[in-house]
């Protein structure tokens, strides 16, 4: 399997703990923070999962608040690139993970092929930019009210996945 960058944006900790948890699952996966990536090193992956957490009415993360032009400018031809989102679908069920939609949207059209969407039965919200078609664009999590499924969700997200990376 090629190079596998898990580049996330965490104010508390909590997106970094999934990042980590997923490079569990994905053998030789490299963890980095959003603010340490330079958009220059997208060429040095193959693979490409992108994390946020979502704040706020809607916000994106500080983090890749900063970073996210710079990185939707570089070339993703070529690459397979996944998100994940984290969020509170009960207090913010009018944004939840609003922050994965963001990235998706800025990433879309840069020539990635996008994998990892997830069905959005199963999820208590009322909206998200996250969901498109149905779906949302990647993996939504809920660590604030939903934490025990977390673990499981993760390993069938991978799953659902892991035979499409380079």
């Amino acid at each position: 399997m090629g190079k596998t960058a898990i580049i996330y944006g965490s104010t508390t900790g909590n997106t970094e703990s999934v990042a980590d948890l997923i490079a569990e699952k994905i053998e030789g996966a490299t963890v980095l923070s959003v603010g340490d990536f330079d958009p220059s090193d997208v060429d040095s992956y193959d693979n490409l999962i992108l994390g946020t957490s979502t704040w706020g009415a809607g916000d994106l993360q500080d983090d890749w608040e900063e970073k996210l032009d710079d990185i939707a400018s570089a070339s993703f031809e070529g690459k397979v690139v996944a998100f994940y989102g984290l969020g509170d679908s009960d207090s913010y069920a009018d944004t939840f993970v609003d922050g994965m939609g963001k990235i998706y949207d800025a990433i879309k059209d840069s020539g990635a092929t996008v994998v990892g969407s997830v069905a959005a039965d199963g999820y208590s919200y009322d909206e998200s930019e996250a969901v498109v078609d149905g779906k949302f664009v990647g993996l939504p999590l809920d660590q604030d009210n939903e934490e025990d499924q977390t673990e499981g969700r993760i390993s069938a997200w991978v799953e659902s996945f892991l035979s499409l990376l380079k």
